[in-house]
């Protein structure tokens, strides 16, 4: 019979109800004339960048996180941080890099500006950076004459977070309600009346992002939406009918990807449940098992939410970093898994702080070190660490289960084999076996198949003699490599007998 290999993941509140996990593995839909409906496609792995600066090639661009991406023009503007020994971080730099990824330092902040993600955003002219510290500090770098500079108008109160629309920079004062346009084409610029209060709901604004030329107002506990209805006085107006209930929990999930704004949200009776704009409502994407698992993180307020789109699968990426997590929607199926790295024989979060699509390529800053990436399809570990992938499930069938012991004959897997390589590790591909009959709370020893070397295609990756399912009388599989070989599973089939003790 065939097992029910393919699938997301969903690791119920109780493991013995569902433990299916998916770590650096997605479906793909197979549309017309497939073996199967679907497969499971290996994510893709980290290729490091090595931008030149002076002339010289460079490995990384700072020694700690890279904490903004953004393009306008033909440009990629990079903001990477100094490691300190303790937080804030020392010094903020602003690079610019070309199309041949030869950067020029555009700017250095030496004092403490915040230790988040910088948001960024440009008029064509002007790239406004909004630093992420309690104080809003924010800048102003100008492509046309290459100034770099802090904004100091007296009426300019700071900016926890930027946007743009119809000529202005739009933006939200620091533990507040207020809403602040600049000056038209010109972020150096504001007027002391150039702002109005989200007063829907008395919580402060923790994040405004423009989609569709409107303007998503996230508070605590609310979310307005606005729009420029180019009045005199302030242009800005809140949309009749588009107030929601429903605000955000961590100030930098909120993004847009495919004309639709996506975040992690919290409400008055509580918090945790990832969303998807409908219309000017929230509608729910989280399923109880990714819900289940962000209640258990202590802090989910650092969420960091970032997008990117690779051979028609359009991704919603959150990272945990205080939870060490990172969870990823794919939109062409709706479906959850996990994307990870792999450190002192663990799964970490995975290394993107932030992502942009640049150049033809889906490019990568690194949370840790100023190293740049390329997210890419045929790169199978994560610049030089491993990149392991894991899929777990249930041997039977939904429903299939009568709680009789069974005899588990012999285990298939259907992938893609022979795709060792010519040398190093991956010469001979493994993939390991392991079996659960507690639902995963306790586990079998490993057993190792090849996959094939290289042309070696008809290699049968099979598994035998795998004995009788004891205790619950339920068996989980969970299979995972590690070798930077290409992973195709297409699915598994599974020869058991039944008895009846």
């Amino acid at each position: 019979m065939k097992t029910p290999i393919l699938g997301a993941s969903y690791v119920a509140a109780s493991i013995n109800a569902a433990n299916d996990r998916c770590v650096n593995l997605y479906p793909e839909i197979v549309q017309q004339g497939g073996k199967e409906p679907a497969f499971l496609r290996r994510a893709p792995g980290l290729k490091l960048l090595t931008p030149t600066v002076g002339g010289s090639p460079v490995t990384t661009l700072d020694n700690g996180p890279v904490r903004g991406l953004h393009v306008y023009g033909d440009k990629l503007y990079v903001v990477t941080a100094e490691s300190p020994a303790t937080l804030p971080y020392p010094e903020t730099k602003l690079w610019e890099l070309n199309a041949s990824y030869a950067a020029t330092l555009r700017g250095t902040v030496s004092s403490d500006v915040g230790t988040g993600q910088v948001t960024m955003a440009d008029n064509g002219t002007q790239l406004f950076l909004a630093c992420g510290d309690a104080a809003g500090t924010s800048y102003i770098f100008n492509n046309s004459t290459n100034a770099f500079a802090e904004i100091t108008d007296v009426d300019f109160p700071g900016a926890s977070s930027v946007g743009f629309i119809d000529g202005y920079f739009v933006f939200s004062e620091p533990n507040s309600q207020k809403l602040w346009v600049t000056s038209l084409l010109d972020g150096t610029s504001v007027d002391p009346l150039d702002f109005a209060s989200a007063e829907g709901a008395p919580d402060p604004i923790l994040y405004v992002i423009v989609s569709n030329r409107e303007i998503w107002v996230f508070g605590t506990t609310t979310t307005e939406v606005w729009y420029n209805a180019g009045g005199p006085d302030f242009p800005l107006e809140r949309i009749a009918g588009a107030f929601n209930e429903l605000g955000c929990a961590a100030q930098y999930s909120p993004v847009k990807l495919s004309n639709q704004v996506f975040w992690l949200g919290r409400n008055r009776e509580g918090q945790g449940i990832i969303y998807q704009s409908n219309g000017y409502i929230g509608q729910r994407i989280s399923t109880h098992a990714v819900e289940t698992a962000i209640q258990s993180y202590d802090t989910i307020s650092d969420a960091i939410g970032m997008v990117y789109q690779q051979d028609g699968h359009p991704f919603y990426v959150l990272t945990f970093p205080s939870a060490n997590t990172t969870w990823v929607y794919d939109l062409s199926t709706s479906l959850w898994h996990e994307r990870a790295g792999w450190s002192v024989s663990q799964f970490t979060r995975h290394r993107a702080n932030c992502m942009v699509s640049f150049n033809g390529k889906i490019i990568v800053g690194d949370y840790i070190n100023g190293k740049l990436y390329e997210l890419d399809q045929s790169t199978y570990q994560d610049d030089s660490e491993i990149q392991r992938w894991l899929r777990s499930w249930r041997a039977l069938p939904t429903g299939q289960n009568n709680l009789n012991r069974t005899a588990q004959h012999v285990l298939q897997l259907d992938c893609e084999s022979g795709v060792g390589l010519v040398t190093g590790q991956g010469i001979d591909p493994q993939v390991m076996l392991r079996w659960s009959d507690d639902g995963g709370h306790t586990w079998s020893n490993e057993h190792w198949r090849s996959m094939g070397k290289i042309g070696e295609t008809g290699q049968r990756v099979i598994w035998r003699r795998l004995g009788m399912t004891e205790r619950l009388r339920d068996r989980v599989y969970e299979i995972s490599g590690t070798d930077p070989v290409k992973i195709a599973i297409m699915g598994a089939e599974l020869r058991a007998s039944a008895t009846n003790a």
